[in-house]
């Protein structure tokens, strides 16, 4: 709606995951380094945690965009509270490529598929990559030992897979909990909010790519959307995709504290609604 009115090709703060729109900031850097490390030196396992809204999903977007062609099939799983049985038949399914055949094979019958894929994936020079979403809500120990029984697939002495495990911060109090899953985990990261020139950059690097030529947001703006966001990239998406609306219905020529203002008072009594 607003595009035009600011002269830009895209929303730049909309919602998703198109990997243009990652943005470096320290940790998401350090993450993005340490999470391809690990994935390209075909360690076991790996995990990213972050608060809700810090850009996990959109890292993990980036990094796939950034791995090697051997580093294949790529499964990614959003639904990881499966029953065992569930989950190792829906992998099976999706390292090979291949639609589900009704019902739920035995667990040894999904077991031995994925090690047969894995071993001949192997063969082939490659190396698969199994991202787990969500994975804070894998509360069942059974669970857990049947991610922990991936990693023990190896060829001439080396991991056929990377698990890489993404979630909330309470991910690695679970995995405290379980140390035989935990040690297999070679890389552990956690990504926290932008510091308020990382807030700034974010705000203009997306800005950008959405083709803007010219800034939008007054310097002094883009303190208040940090004061605002606590440098959360969820908030700062939200908080800035109102104000560029406003802006546009209200015929502005550029974005200033006292609009933010505005906008943060609106989202605020909306929340509240």
């Amino acid at each position: 709606m607003y595009e035009s009115y600011w002269q830009l090709d895209a929303k730049p703060f909309e919602a998703g995951c198109d990997p243009r729109y990652f943005f470096p900031g320290e940790a998401h850097q350090a993450a993005l380094l340490k999470l391809r490390y690990a994935v390209e030196n075909r360690r076991g396992g790996a995990v990213l945690a972050g608060a809700s809204g810090v850009g996990k999903t959109l890292l993990v977007e980036f990094l796939k965009t950034t791995l090697d062609s051997a580093v294949t099939p790529m499964v990614h799983l959003v639904f990881p509270r499966m029953e065992p049985e569930e989950l190792l038949a829906y992998l099976a399914d999706e390292l090979q490529g291949v639609e589900p055949s009704g019902g739920t094979p035995a667990t040894h019958q999904s077991v031995r598929r994925i090690r047969d894929f894995l071993a001949k994936n192997a063969e082939r020079g490659r190396h698969a990559l199994v991202l787990i979403d969500e994975a804070h809500l894998i509360d069942d120990a059974a669970r857990l030992e049947t991610l922990r029984m991936l990693l023990n697939f190896e060829c001439d002495g080396r991991p056929t897979i990377t698990l890489l495990l993404v979630g909330q911060p309470g991910l690695l109090t679970a995995l405290e909990r379980t140390p035989q899953l935990e040690e297999r985990l070679d890389v552990k990261c956690l990504l926290r909010p932008f510091a308020p020139a990382e807030t700034a950059a974010y705000v203009e690097h997306r800005l950008r790519v959405a083709g803007a030529g010219k800034s939008v947001f007054a310097d002094e703006a883009l303190e208040i959307v940090h004061e605002f966001s606590r440098g959360v990239p969820r908030r700062i998406n939200r908080l800035c995709d109102l104000a560029l609306l406003i802006g546009y219905a209200e015929e502005l020529d550029s974005i200033s504290p006292a609009h933010l203002q505005s906008v943060q008072q609106e989202l605020v009594t909306v929340t509240c609604e």
